[in-house]
């Protein structure tokens, strides 16, 4: 059983909300630890939570560094944000709805109605939602009980300073010493900040209206002097003025004189250009564009000459090659004959050697060996039967060694004819004469390509001869040749040029004359003409002039000038009233600084006398808490008004700051404060759950256990989540009836 009162118990959660989609979350009372690989959403549902508590603020905006909820949470599906949260508030069961109505505010639409019938749970609006359930403002329970890994360090909040101030003081939270603090010194530097605030302000007004009386009686003067000068200037600016109408009438009579001048000379121009065109027309020269294209086919007439050239010389080299070729046949024993001829002179045309017959000595010398046995009856002797079969054995072995020589005497004087030792050397002489075939049917093929592509090349060329000198010859009927005929189309694109410069020449003096007739002045009525340049140039007068300008410009200015001085500057009785009202209003303000100087060190002193009272009791909970985490290796915990945290290890009787200590250990440590602050700050009555994300990541595994010890016992009097994405935690907590352990997933 669950001791104490559990305001609010969180049953599911459903929500559309960054990577979660339509995903719920089951949740039960008491240590609820939910393990899930990274990326598997357990910031998200920390973030969802919290915004299902106290909304979404919609008015932060993105800035380096920063994203905003309103767009790191918007749902990766397009759809818009939502969610919902069934939970037990005292004794009702009751459903959060959030949705959103408008895409500028997020999850700003909220429904509480109880879960049994439907109506509407009184009292709870979506702004005050969880400072209603939870008793503390979202600042307050960010640096108390919503505790993620990378937000352990406990940050200043004015909140949670007004909460600490109520629990020790007057009970009321409209009271923080940041603010007052913040406000007394806005007030101070308002008066005087270094050498900002009014006080520094009314000084230097003072300082420059004593200047101001000094300066006046000197601007008087100044003004006097300026006067003088500007009426000296203005005299001698219309003098100037003058010389400037009389150069002005000598210029309008040149132009009028050069106006007649360019009007004769267009009016020239034209008739020339007029007189070329008729001569041309008379003569029948062709445009440009047709000279071009007849000179162009000329040049291609060159380009083609040149191909035929290259053709005639390939095909004499082909032709060569073909008598080198035939030159080889005819050096050939086979020169002549077809390759089949060859062939077959070289095989079955070779005599053939028959083959030495050895057993014709031997059967003739057996044979005249038997001879005597017969005829004798067996009365021969040995040695005579020998000898009358050796006799009949050497013309018969005479025979065959004859037969041998005559056929190798035949074949030897048929190679010779042919002009090879061996028959292997008669076959070489073949593959050469057939190589030599080919190569000559070759060339023939070689020769007769080349030849035609000459032939055609040359048609081409006077086929396209005779068409440009047809048609050259109807405007110049004296080209009969290629060349007199590219010599009649230069001349004509010579004449064409100079019309065509003529014609240039006379649009420039007519644009010349427009030009001049646009800039020459009518000639006033009763003007007469001046005749005689004046004295000084143009550029000399106005140059006097713009400096007797600039400078009479200036004088006039610096009387403009003084007089504003004079008139900003004022009357001398209204300025010494002014730093009489001055002198007075920099009294006041001193006395008001001197007044805030005080109430900022009562304030000071109101403070520090605060801390004293809770930093201690902060301090030993927060001892209890990080001895029973680390087994009573630290003894003592003492923080500032900063939440700077310092430890002492049991024994030693030095503290050391939390930055010196180890990752892990300054986890504990900052964890042990989170825990104090809620067991202190969180109203008890209303036991606000408190959700770890991944706040025991750099536990070992005994201060792991430590911890979760301290919190199954926390858990029967709050619900806690414990987001973690390892499996120590799982393992460590055991099956135990009274902790709740879930694993979740990517799959829905």
């Amino acid at each position: 059983m669950y001791m104490g009162v559990i305001l609010l118990i969180i049953h599911r959660m459903t929500a559309t909300f960054g990577k979660l989609q339509g995903r719920t979350l089951e949740l039960n009372e008491g240590l609820n630890i939910l393990q899930a690989p990274n990326e598997t959403g357990k910031s998200t549902w920390c973030a969802f939570l919290l915004s299902m508590l106290y909304g979404i603020n919609s008015r932060e905006r993105e800035r380096a560094g920063f994203i905003p909820d309103k767009i790191r949470y918007a749902p990766w599906n397009g759809t818009s944000m939502s969610g919902r949260m069934d939970c037990r508030i005292g004794a009702e069961e009751v459903t959060l709805i959030r949705s959103t109505r408008r895409q500028t505010a997020p999850m700003g639409d909220f429904q509480a109605f109880y879960a049994q019938t439907n109506q509407p749970f009184p009292d709870l609006t979506g702004q005050a939602c969880g400072e209603t359930l939870l008793g503390v403002t979202r600042e307050v329970y960010e640096r108390s009980a919503f505790i993620r890994q990378s937000g352990l360090p406990i940050t200043q909040d004015t909140g949670l300073e007004r909460r600490i101030a109520a629990l020790i003081s007057s009970g009321e939270e409209d009271t923080s010493y940041s603010e007052a603090a913040d406000a007394l010194k806005k007030q101070l530097n308002r008066r005087r900040h270094n050498r900002t605030g009014q006080l520094p302000a009314l000084e230097a007004e003072l300082a420059e209206t004593r200047r101001q009386l000094e300066e006046a009686a000197a601007l008087e003067d100044q003004l006097a002097s300026a006067r003088t000068q500007a009426d000296a200037l203005a005299r001698q600016e219309a003098l100037l003025e003058e010389d400037l109408r009389q150069l002005e009438r000598w210029e309008n009579s040149r132009r009028i004189h050069a106006l007649d001048q360019a009007r004769d000379a267009a009016r020239q121009a034209r008739q020339t250009a007029d007189a070329l065109l008729q001569q041309l027309q008379a003569d029948r020269i062709p445009e440009n564009d047709a000279i071009g294209r007849l000179r162009g086919a000329i040049v291609n007439l060159e380009v083609t000459r040149r191909s035929v050239e290259k053709a005639r010389s390939e095909r004499d080299e082909a032709s060569k090659a073909l008598l080198r070729a035939e030159d080889a046949l005819h050096a050939s024993p086979f020169a002549g004959q077809t390759a089949e001829e060859a062939r077959k002179s070289a095989g079955s045309g070779i005599p053939r050697i028959r083959p030495f017959v050895w057993w014709l000595p031997v059967l003739a010398a057996a044979a005249g060996a038997m001879l005597p046995l017969l005829f004798s009856g067996g009365g021969c002797p040995p040695y005579a039967a020998l000898l009358i079969g050796l006799c009949c054995a050497v013309p018969a072995l005479a025979f065959s060694l004859w037969r041998l020589h005559a056929d190798r005497k035949k074949r030897n004087a048929y190679l010779s004819a042919l002009g090879a030792a061996t028959p292997e050397a008669l076959g070489q002489l073949l593959d050469t004469y057939l190589k030599l075939l080919e190569t000559r049917d070759a060339a023939q093929a070689e020769a007769d390509r080349r030849s035609a592509a000459a032939d055609t090349l040359y048609n081409t060329l006077s086929s396209n001869e005779q068409a440009i000198l047809l048609e050259i010859r109807r405007f110049a009927p004296a080209a009969f040749d290629i060349s007199t005929a590219d010599q009649l189309l230069r001349g004509c694109a010579v004449r064409r040029k100079a019309l065509a410069e003529a014609e240039a020449a006379a649009q420039k003096a007519s644009l010349q004359s427009e030009l001049l007739a646009r800039q020459a002045p009518a000639a006033a009525d009763g003007e007469d003409p001046v005749c005689q340049p004046p004295a000084r140039d143009r550029k000399t007068v106005e140059a006097e002039l713009a400096r007797v300008r600039s400078a009479s410009e200036t004088a006039r200015s610096a009387q403009d000038r003084l007089r504003g001085q004079l008139h900003v500057l004022g009357d001398p009785v209204v300025l010494e009233s002014s730093v009489r009202h001055l002198q007075e209003q920099i009294s006041r303000l001193e006395g008001e600084y001197d007044a805030l100087r005080l109430a900022m060190d009562a304030l000071e002193r109101a403070n520090t006398a605060l801390q004293n009272r809770f930093s201690p009791a902060l301090g030993r909970r927060t001892a209890e808490i990080f001895g029973a985490l680390t087994g009573q290796r630290y003894s003592s915990v003492v923080l500032d008004r900063t939440f700077r945290l310092s430890a002492e290890p049991a024994g030693e009787g030095i503290y050391r700051d939390a930055g010196l200590l180890s990752a892990g250990t300054a986890d504990q440590l900052y964890l042990a404060a989170r825990l104090a602050i809620c067991d202190l700050v969180l109203p008890p009555e209303q036991s606000a759950p408190i959700v770890l994300d991944d706040a025991l990541a750099n536990f070992d595994d005994e201060r792991c256990r430590a911890a979760l010890l301290w919190l199954k016992e926390a858990a029967r009097h709050r619900q806690i989540l414990l987001f973690t994405c390892h499996g120590r935690e799982a393992a460590l907590a055991g099956n135990r009836p009274d902790v709740s352990i879930q694993r979740l997933t990517e799959t829905p």
